[in-house]
């Protein structure tokens, strides 16, 4: 899929809490194109026509699915770039979004038991894959999602719409101040040798969840990451 650029215009935003924003964009020069797990680049330079090189951007992991007209993303603030977002962007407010990239989910990989394993926000790219139609090609899939508490849970409504795709779907919520973090030998131990792993979240927690599949016998090939940043 060829990458392409798109002048779009915020027309959605939500800040449910303090430095956490979803914002949804609607394309003002064709339909966006891309496939559940792909990310976007988005530039927020004003004095940018679409032509030319590229301006400053930022990576992010396409929330919505391909069915849908919009796109949306989830960000936190947490550098130059987010606080410019935050400052910047309102209703109405004009970037530049160029997609798609990434193969998180055209990788080859079994669809049997797979295991989907998010810290926080990294629940996003599959949320773009859990309410497509395509989700129903995935024979009990499991999600095993931890936050920092149940009010940083934004995704219900997304969840109930992916158990409606896929009535064998399995969820696992684990909220920190409760439940402690996301235990990947737990999450090993109800898996098997064939399980295809799919991890996203914090660069730490990838890192960590990753060695420890490689060393308790799970091949290369089976682990995906959304690593991108």
């Amino acid at each position: 899929m060829l990458v392409k650029k798109y002048k779009s215009r915020v027309v959605s935003i939500l800040n449910p809490f303090k430095g956490i924003y979803t914002l949804e964009f609607k394309s003002l020069n064709g339909n966006f194109k891309y496939h559940p797990g792909q990310f976007l680049h988005l530039a927020i330079d004003t004095d940018y026509d679409g032509s030319g090189q590229w301006p400053e951007s930022r990576c992010f992991s396409m929330q919505s699915n391909p069915g849908e007209s919009n796109i949306r993303i989830t960000y936190s603030v947490k550098g130059k770039f987010t606080k410019l977002m935050e400052n910047y962007l309102k209703m109405g407010s004009e970037v530049w979004l160029k997609l798609p990239y990434g193969d998180l989910f055209s990788q080859e990989h079994s669809k049997v038991n797979t295991a989907f394993i998010a810290g926080g926000t990294g629940i996003t790219p599959y949320l773009s894959l859990f309410t497509f139609k395509d989700f129903i090609q995935y024979k009990n899939p499991i999600l095993y999602a931890g936050f920092g508490h149940r009010s940083l849970n934004l995704y219900s409504e997304q969840l109930e719409e992916a158990i409606s795709i896929n009535k064998c779907f399995r969820i696992f919520l684990y909220y920190q101040d409760k439940d402690g973090i996301l235990d990947i030998g737990a999450i090993l131990t109800n898996s098997d040798l064939k399980t295809s792993f799919f991890i996203s979240g914090p660069p730490f927690m990838i890192k960590e969840f990753k060695k420890y599949l490689l060393a308790n016998n799970i091949n290369e090939n089976q682990i995906r990451t959304d690593n991108w940043e």
